[in-house]
């Protein structure tokens, strides 16, 4: 039986070419934004600098191993938290009110920090853990078992949900998109499932209900904020409303399509879109590349989830594969929302594409959950001649 067992054979070059592409494809993408002159900012310097911030993140987990992880998961949870109810009381002077939203902490000389964006992470080190801690004390399978376990993921998710499903709903969907991914592959039975769903989804038509009819009762009872509600209507009308909340949106799409099939080339730019640099950082991408440019894009994230997906079924620690898991939920539902908003297939929530969008907190925060695959796939040790880890 052998092993590969130097430093140099753990590390995970496949990953690391693809995360050299989308660092390219990024500086290229916020090199042609920021040319639009909203801004008097560097945001391709600062993009620079966040990724190698991100890479020192990177080996700095990477080093950790399962072990170390799991005993700083719930070290890890709790200080997410802590951030995230600290926001509420911090003075105006620490956490500024920023587009009618108290999600950031500001810092002299570095900038804004946005917690919720690393308590993505902290939810999918807690989900994992607790789902593989239950599987080991749970050798057999009962409903009574799996709805238990479905009562541990749902907490531990409502809790930071609840502190920021008011301030940002976009950051919310993700915390749900991975709290959904882990619940699928926890093995909890269909016949618990089944019906919950079914409530879910019924819910939400009476939520969508009401936002299209009557909008003041989720304002009154459930503290809905005006913009959210503006930003269903804009999607659904974005022409009607193209002087408002609908303007990005129509804007996006008009970028998009005028760069048809070759695109018009780098820097070759005409459709003016503000704050391109981040939340709609794919409409660059569409006008200046057209339709061949975005689905290299596209396919580079699909090779990124393809990539965890086999990081996750080699190993053999449902720990590691449960944050697989997670991770890739996350990547997963912050692409498909991100495109399909700049092109109106779903509503505007604000959430960055990952790895391309400007943003130092966004960034890191992804490059903290690519950090725990780079350590999964330092740590696992795959044998020849042998079906045993």
């Amino acid at each position: 039986m052998t092993s590969t067992n130097n430093t140099t054979s753990k590390l995970d070059y496949g990953l690391i070419f693809i995360l050299m592409l989308l660092f390219l494809a990024s500086c290229l993408s916020i090199y042609s934004a920021q040319a639009s002159g909203q801004y008097k900012e560097n945001f391709l310097i600062k993009q620079i600098v966040w990724y190698i911030a991100g890479a020192g993140i990177i080996t700095g987990v990477m080093t950790l191993d399962s072990e170390q992880l799991r005993k700083l998961t719930w070290y890890a949870y709790g200080f997410g938290i802590f951030l995230l109810g600290f926001l509420f009381i911090a003075p105006e002077s620490i956490a500024p009110e920023i587009n009618g939203a108290k999600n950031w902490f500001k810092f002299p000389g570095i900038g804004t920090l946005q917690p919720s964006e690393f308590v993505k992470i902290f939810i999918i080190l807690a989900l994992a853990r607790v789902t593989d801690d239950h599987h080991h004390k749970n050798l057999v399978k009962t409903i009574q078992s799996d709805f238990w376990l479905l009562m541990k993921l749902g907490i531990l998710t409502l809790i930071p949900l609840m502190l920021i499903i008011k301030e940002d709903l976009g950051t919310s969907l993700v915390f749900l998109a991975i709290l959904l991914g882990m619940i699928f592959i926890s093995g909890i039975s269909w016949k618990l499932l089944a019906p919950i769903f079914s409530v879910g989804i019924t819910l939400i038509s009476t939520v969508f209900y009401f936002v299209l009819w009557k909008p003041e009762i989720l304002e009154k009872y459930l503290g809905v904020e005006g913009y959210m509600i503006g930003r269903i209507y804009s999607w659904l009308d974005p022409y009607n409303y193209q002087s408002s909340a609908g303007y990005q949106l129509t804007r996006s799409m008009l970028a998009i399509g005028s760069g048809q099939t070759n695109g018009k080339g780098f820097g070759n730019r005409e459709v003016y879109l503000p704050e391109s640099q981040t939340d709609f950082i794919f409409s660059v991408v569409g006008e200046e590349y057209g339709f061949i440019g975005a689905s290299v894009l596209i396919s580079l994230f699909f090779l990124l989830i393809y990539h965890i997906t086999k990081v996750g079924m080699e190993t053999k620690n449902n720990f590691y594969t449960y944050i697989c898991v997670g991770v890739i939920s996350m990547i997963t539902f912050h692409v498909f929302q991100n495109i399909g908003m700049t092109i109106g297939v779903l509503p505007i929530t604000g959430i960055p594409l990952p790895f391309i969008s400007y943003g130092g907190s966004s960034l890191m925060g992804n490059m903290l959950g690519i950090g725990l695959i780079f350590s999964i796939r330092f740590h696992y040790r795959k044998y020849m001649f042998s079906s045993t880890d």
